[in-house]
């Protein structure tokens, strides 16, 4: 990240402190599943999540302690507020684009933990085919910020971001995990697209930022994609020659385009 200040950022809902839920967690998928199917509500805020989370027990934790776990690290990971713009895409995108749930979720996971962004380019490195090891995973994140974690820490992290990267279809299998190209969706792409725009990227640039390389998406497939989302209504794209323009009115508030636009 890096074209827009982080505290113009942090207003759209990306976090930039160094810890994160993956020093505990994945970026919880099945849960965050679990919990959308209870709360339908579009609108439904941090107090409706909570009361899904900790009163109703959706998540069919054991305890207190851990219904409380989820929810913090739930929120950390996505927000979990429809006034947080990304928060807001991702609810959008849930319903109508299904298949991308795991892609739309790594997305958002990505630009509010900073452990997950530590990992991206060790995965997105390695060539299809290529077997995860885990004390590779292990060393790399050591070495990115030397003395920090501890070897327990370490593993478990390691451990962590590898279920991320798997359940979002960069990695396959169970022991053996080896790379894979993720499978991206229209409503994926569009998110991406989003997310770069957010960070000052316009035009075919969009296609280029650090949001659409987690795509695994060839430039001219994720352009095809974002044409396909444009037909759906979920954004606007127009290409004429090689010009492109994206624009998200579906996505932001007049005035979160604006200070878009003053941010520029």
């Amino acid at each position: 990240m890096g074209m827009m200040r982080e505290d113009s950022l942090v207003r759209f809902g990306f976090r930039f402190d160094r810890g994160g839920a993956h020093l505990a967690r994945s970026m919880m998928l099945d849960d965050l599943r679990r919990l959308f199917e209870h709360v339908t509500d579009a609108k439904a805020g941090r107090n409706d999540f909570a009361r899904a989370i900790l009163d109703d027990n959706c998540l069919g934790k054991r305890s207190a302690r851990t219904r409380g776990l989820a929810l913090r690290h739930l929120a950390n990971l996505y927000a979990l507020d429809p006034a947080v713009p990304i928060f807001r895409a991702l609810r959008y995108f849930w319903q109508r684009d299904p298949e991308g749930q795991a892609l739309l979720s790594l997305l958002v996971a990505y630009v509010r933990d900073a452990i997950l962004r530590l990992s991206a380019p060790f995965i997105l490195r390695m060539p299809a085919g290529q077997l995860l090891v885990r004390s590779e995973l292990e060393q790399y994140l050591d070495a990115q910020d030397p003395g920090r974690f501890s070897r327990a820490t370490l593993q478990s992290t390691a451990q962590n971001v590898s279920t991320t990267w798997t359940h979002a279809g960069h990695i396959h299998g169970v022991v053996k995990k080896t790379r894979a190209a993720a499978d991206p969706t229209p409503g994926a792409v569009a998110l991406a697209l989003l997310f770069g725009y957010l960070d000052g990227a316009r035009g075919e640039i969009l296609f280029e930022t650090e949001y659409a390389k987690l795509l695994d998406c060839p430039r001219d497939r994720c352009i095809e994609l974002a044409e396909q989302a444009s037909r759906r209504g979920w954004i606007v794209c127009n290409r004429i020659g090689s010009i492109i323009e994206v624009l998200f009115p579906n996505l932001l508030t007049a005035q979160e385009q604006e200070y878009v636009r003053e941010q520029s």
